[in-house]
């Protein structure tokens, strides 16, 4: 039996200056051991984040520190649409701050994505539901960096305390 499959990408809508972190994991203790990660790692920084059951209730679990940041998440995980996929919205952090902590979740099976960039989220969807295929993160890439562009990625990383 042959079940047609529709192809869509969801736009997910954050505040700018805010960075977000989608992924798949697969368990309902996923909210706790998630906001575990983030409050543990980045302690006091605004954040909010969404996690969808694939069976049960099938409800869209939340939690955060940050009313309108959960609330963003909450929003963006049902316009997505997929079983057992999560967003963490982050109002004054950044991914490579907490990217380790949350692969580290056994719950989390995958990262599509961690930016600050505007997203598209390609969802495939059937009648049994809708899974996540891939994200376009940010804009296709202009040109190849020339050394003026190498000496400024090198300074911005300096500034950011990655490089001496």
């Amino acid at each position: 039996m042959k079940t047609r499959i529709e192809i869509e990408a969801v736009n997910l809508k954050f505040p700018e200056g805010c960075n977000i972190v989608l992924g798949q994991s697969h368990f309902i203790k996923t909210v706790e051991d998630l906001y575990e990660a983030v409050s543990g790692t980045i302690p006091g920084s605004p954040f909010g984040l969404a996690f969808s059951e694939a069976s049960g209730p099938c409800l869209i679990r939340s939690d955060g520190n940050d009313l309108e940041l959960k609330k963003i998440a909450e929003e963006n995980v049902k316009a997505i649409g997929a079983g057992h996929c999560f967003m963490i919205v982050l109002g004054e952090a950044f991914p490579i701050q907490i990217l380790g902590r949350i692969k580290a979740v056994p719950e989390v099976c995958n990262i599509f994505c961690a930016t600050a960039n505007p997203v598209q989220v390609i969802v495939a969807r059937s009648d049994q539901g809708g899974g996540i295929l891939g994200v376009i993160d940010g804009e296709s890439p202009t040109a190849v960096e020339c050394q003026e562009d190498v000496n400024a990625r090198i300074e911005l990383l300096k500034r950011f305390g990655y490089k001496r």
